[in-house]
């Protein structure tokens, strides 16, 4: 036990003392709180440009009231100059585009036949904004021709509010749920970029040990099994104090980004939104509405979410560092990797895929129950899945099966990691790591 703590500690003290680490551990969050501000304020300097859009509407069909401004967006009514001369007046001025819409007297052809005119290519949330005024408009128009009457399918509207209660009576929302998807998909996108991450750390630091020879030295007094133990439990641990480390920064330097330059993280966010989405955040943050929602959240199993997500977290990892440290003993250069890499990252992405399309829509189907317990998908889809509520025999199943295979994933590499840690000038194939595992001597 005392080898595998003093491994455990070279490795981390090795990892933590590295220069580009204690870098990166203070740049990235830095970089990252810089990148929202700089997309905030860009944002909000673009709302402060007013484009300028003339339109010319010869069908008499459209007036003010159906091209009203927005902040971004100013319509200017030219029809009485006609086409041409609008045309001339806007390519020479600080116009964004002209409008033109035809007098045809068929709804149809017409919604076919309007032209924009602009210097450059238009933005896309322009064009859908014209678009949506004129379908708006054509629309109601096509409905009074065929005799239907608009105030009375105005009034015919009503807003369905299905309230959702669980079967003790207590009132739920269905915001929660998104918060849910929310809690679910973050926890399994930071375990698949720290896998990534730091399996690759784990993966390299193998490599550099085996070009430099040291690691014959060690093989001489360590089992192999030990060795990678430790490396991996090693990272580990440096990894999640890198992590740590980033989230205290991220929250300080979005403190002070906010307290000294006025921007947000909620602007940070909201330059990422679309107007529908702005419009939803704005209801949510209404009194009554977070109110509620901040009882959801208070009401989930937030203890029994820490504890797991730090178990799968780390479980994950450890899986995964296994494969990597294999993959590092068995070749002499990180070009070599690339042949192995598939293998590894391929699972990765099945299991995002399954918790982003398959847990979301239905967290309790069997297809996310089965990927919740094969070992190398279940450390992502199970954490989507506890917020929605697992039983604690699933857990167990699952929970089991990954120390289980870990242990044997472990095993494994070790035999291939004990050969191939010695071994130079060949690429390996899959064949020959097949020949090491099966190796008794």
């Amino acid at each position: 036990m005392s080898k595998l703590q003093l491994i455990i500690k070279r490795e981390f003290i090795a990892k933590v003392r590295n220069k580009t680490f204690i870098m990166m551990t203070f740049l990235s969050p830095l970089l990252m709180v810089g990148m929202g501000v700089l997309i905030a304020f860009l944002t909000k300097q673009n709302e402060k440009d007013i484009k300028k859009i003339a339109y010319v509407d010869n069908s008499g069909l459209f007036s003010k009231e159906q091209f009203k401004d927005t902040k971004t967006v100013k319509y200017l009514d030219y029809t009485q100059l006609g086409i041409d001369e609008t045309k001339n007046q806007v390519e020479k001025g600080h116009y964004y585009g002209v409008l033109s819409i035809p007098k045809i007297d068929s709804l149809e052809v017409l919604a076919k036949s309007i032209e924009f005119y602009s210097k450059e290519s238009p933005g896309f949330s322009v064009i859908e904004n014209i678009e949506r005024n004129v379908n708006t408009r054509l629309r109601n128009l096509k409905m009074t021709k065929l005799g239907i009457n608009l105030e009375k399918i105005k009034a015919s509207k009503i807003k369905t509010d299905i309230k959702m209660f669980n079967f003790s009576g207590e009132e739920s929302s269905k915001l929660i749920n998104g918060i849910k998807i929310g809690v679910g998909t973050m926890a399994g996108y930071l375990l698949m970029m720290f896998v990534i991450i730091y399996g690759n750390s784990v993966m390299r630091s193998v490599i550099e040990e085996k070009t430099s020879r040291i690691i014959e030295v060690i093989v001489s007094s360590v089992k192999p099994f030990q060795l990678m133990l430790g490396k991996i439990i090693g990272n580990a641990s440096a990894g999640l104090l890198q992590f740590a480390i980033w989230g205290i920064l991220f929250l300080i330097i979005s403190f002070v980004a906010s307290s000294f330059l006025g921007v947000s993280l909620f602007d940070m966010q909201s330059a990422k939104m679309t107007p529908e989405q702005l419009e939803a955040m704005k209801e949510v943050a209404s009194g009554n509405k977070m109110q509620l929602v901040l009882q959801e959240i208070f009401k989930l199993p937030l203890l029994k979410m820490f504890f797991l997500f730090i178990f799968y977290f780390l479980g994950g990892f450890m899986l995964y560092s296994s494969l990597y440290a294999a993959i590092g003993a068995a070749v002499d250069n990180e070009t070599d990797t690339q042949q192995f890499m598939m293998p590894i990252i391929l699972p990765l992405m099945l299991a995002m895929y399954v918790g982003a399309f398959t847990v979301i829509n239905e967290p309790h189907g069997s297809v996310a129950v089965i990927f919740s317990h094969i070992p190398f998908t279940s450390p992502i889809v199970m954490l989507m899945r506890v917020p929605f509520g697992v039983s604690w025999w699933e857990i167990a199943i699952s929970m089991a099966l990954l120390l289980i295979t870990f242990v044997a994933m472990v095993w494994l590499s070790a035999k291939i990691y004990r050969v191939g840690i010695l071994m130079y000038g060949k690429k390996p194939s899959y064949k020959d790591l097949w020949k090491w595992i099966k190796y008794n001597g």
